[in-house]
């Protein structure tokens, strides 16, 4: 069996699907690809049991067959060809032989009867979603998902369906974000939590091309171009996250989002290593921010502009936490809305982008005494 390949075209498939190769596992077939060639399709496929990536080029080959290559070696080989024609013969004795003009090349192969079978979504629910929607609310909810395992369902993105638009929901117990897409408006209320892992491999995937959705019980599959992305769910229940957004948050602050952040970045340095604790003091259209290191005998404290409207407050946080809720308002000014130094506070952009909807939610830490 022979076919014949551009290498800079196989380079942009197989850069695609390497993703779900898995560094480490105990299943030595689980570090190949899937080479199947079908009446002149040749689809590739890796898996690491929990992702699966599959796509597909149309090749002149002359039969039928299935094998499994070594990944990474087939992949840096494949990159460091240049832009070359490649000839790929199979012999009988499971070699795969590829030749260029300058050179060839032998990598065995071997049968795919133990490769597991890539997971087949049925396309009964179908949701088209542009790429680049997908990837911002993606980016800007991702970094608030637990790590901890604990609590399986928070270590994943929730994907909730309702007639308010598609919410993307995270939250590690410290923080939680919520954004929502009101273009895609669900009749019937449905929860699918993605794994963390997938959600990164996920936004590195996608572009501005629309992405098709096809969602089950157990998988959900994203279809990007001729690219079929794959991941288990997360079967548990989300927790009943809206029971901790507070509703009565009435004192208002409203900041530059680039004068708080750089001041946030260098209380950072001055903040203890253990409590990494931060401390806004906030008054009639004044906040100062302070940081103390007792046990290095550092210390820091900075006037912020701003407008408040409300009772004067100290309120303590983690400098880390507060930084990332920043970081991911995307508008020049930022609204925080507290009600007391114990109670969570709501971070959101002064000016909400067309058809979204942003909210960071931050818990505070008890000030020392």
């Amino acid at each position: 069996m022979q076919f014949k390949l551009n290498s800079k075209s196989l380079e942009k498939l197989l850069s695609r699907i390497i993703p779900a190769v898995p560094t480490r596992t105990p299943m030595p077939v689980l570090e190949n690809f899937l080479f199947n060639i079908e009446d002149g399709l040749l689809t590739v496929c890796a898996t690491d049991l929990e992702i699966s990536l599959r796509s597909s080029v149309n090749v002149p080959a002359d039969e039928n067959i299935k094998m499994v290559i070594p990944a990474r070696l087939l992949y840096d080989v494949i990159r460091s060809l240049g832009d070359t024609q490649i000839n790929f013969i199979t012999d009988g004795n499971s070699k795969l032989k590829l030749s260029t003009d300058y050179g060839s090349y032998n990598i065995g192969y071997s049968s795919a009867e133990d490769f597991p079978e890539i997971p087949t979504v049925q396309k009964d629910k179908e949701i088209t979603i542009k790429g680049s929607e997908l990837k911002k609310a993606i980016d800007q909810t991702a970094f608030a998902m637990s790590k901890e395992d604990m609590r399986p369902a928070m270590t994943g993105t929730l994907f909730e369906f309702t007639e308010d638009g598609l919410k993307f929901v995270t939250t590690d117990g410290h923080r939680l974000v919520r954004f929502i897409n009101k273009r895609l408006i669900s009749k019937t209320a449905e929860q699918y939590i993605i794994p963390e892992r997938a959600i990164s491999v996920l936004s590195k995937q996608l572009g501005e091309s629309d992405v098709k959705v096809y969602l089950s019980k157990t998988f959900v599959s994203f279809q990007i171009g001729d690219l079929e992305f794959i991941t288990r769910l997360i079967g548990e229940k989300y927790p009943a996250y809206g029971s901790v957004i507070p509703l009565e948050n009435e004192n208002i602050l409203k900041l530059k989002r680039d004068d708080i952040q750089s001041t946030i970045k260098r209380m950072i340095l001055f903040s203890s290593s253990n409590s990494k604790q931060v401390k806004f003091s906030i008054g009639k259209n004044k906040l100062e921010v302070s940081a103390e290191d007792i046990d290095h005998g550092s210390s820091a404290v900075e006037t912020v502009s701003c407008e408040y409207k409300g009772e004067p407050m100290d309120i303590g946080f983690n400098t880390v936490y507060v930084n990332d809720i920043i970081s991911h308002v995307d508008d020049d000014e930022v609204i925080i809305k507290l009600h007391s130094p114990t109670k969570a506070c709501i971070v959101e952009p002064a000016k909400q982008s067309e058809n979204e909807d942003l909210m960071l939610l931050l818990m505070p830490v008890r000030l020392n005494s």
